[in-house]
């Protein structure tokens, strides 16, 4: 499996034809294409998370899209055949490789939104937890079905979704197997957006091109305190927000931002 990214710059990556890259302005769309549900597998895990690591070097890219290739599946979560003989060394693998990849998703520098085109479970919705922001089709269904053959989340989908919806609905979605529809899951606060079938992408692709209008060394600095609040009480980071606030006086991003304004035009961030 190659790493090299170099055809990303030109354009388009294809990781093995199961996850392919394209760079729409300051934003890479990143696209699960591995039919026909658009599982995950040890190759497709590996991949996503050197994907990430690229991004994150990649001084150009402020926001990232994931979406699945065709129209009915987001993702459809991990790819069961790789656990039917049982073997304990190989499920300790692939939880290891679903950690480091939906990690490394959830740890992104930049903005991540998921644009949900169809079915998303298991793997799937927790690729789609890891990220900042969820837009879903109305013809989605979303649910954590692993007890159902025996199985549990083990790439975050037990926390992420406890801390998005709360206990009872987590309680509901992973413990009596109910799948969520796209109004349901709208109303209590697993995704942030409904759209028409076939638009999930171009919205979500919208969205990510008003994070480019921010700065994006402004946007580093927020998301992780804005997380931080899960692991800790909300007033615990009141000292860290002011410290950040500070050290952006470090950055040529937050006099461009300042003088831009002040000048009434729009500022042009260097990322820097």
């Amino acid at each position: 499996m190659t790493t090299a990214l170099e055809p990303y710059q030109a354009g388009v990556f294809d990781l093995t034809h199961k996850l392919t890259v394209e760079k729409h302005g300051h934003t890479a769309l990143i696209t699960i294409n591995h039919p026909p549900a658009n599982t995950w597998d040890r190759e497709s895990l590996i991949g996503l998370r050197q994907i990430i690591e690229h991004l994150d070097q990649d001084d150009d890219v402020y926001a990232l899209v994931i979406t699945g290739q065709g129209e009915r599946f987001f993702s459809a979560g991990a790819d069961l055949n790789q656990f039917a003989d049982g073997d304990r060394l190989c499920a300790r693998e692939l939880a290891k490789r679903f950690g480091e990849a939906f990690e490394k998703l959830r740890d992104f520098r930049g903005v991540s939104i998921a644009a949900i085109n169809g079915y998303a479970l298991g793997g799937g919705l927790e690729c789609a937890l890891a990220c900042d922001l969820r837009i879903a089709e109305r013809q989605a269904q979303l649910g954590l079905p692993e007890a159902a053959v025996g199985l549990l989340p083990c790439a975050g989908g037990t926390q992420a979704l406890t801390w998005l919806v709360g206990e009872g609905w987590a309680k509901r979605m992973m413990l009596c197997g109910e799948r969520l529809n796209a109004e349901t899951a709208l109303r209590i606060g697993l995704i942030e957006q409904i759209v028409e079938p076939g638009e999930a992408c171009g919205h979500a692709l919208l969205l990510a091109s008003r994070v480019a209008q921010q700065s994006p060394v402004a946007v580093r600095k927020i998301k992780p305190l804005i997380d931080g609040v899960r692991a800790r009480g909300p007033n615990t980071f009141a000292a860290a927000e002011r410290e950040a606030f500070l050290e952006l006086f470090d950055y040529e991003d937050t006099r461009e931002g300042i003088a831009a304004f002040l000048a009434k035009r729009d500022p042009v961030w260097r990322n820097r």
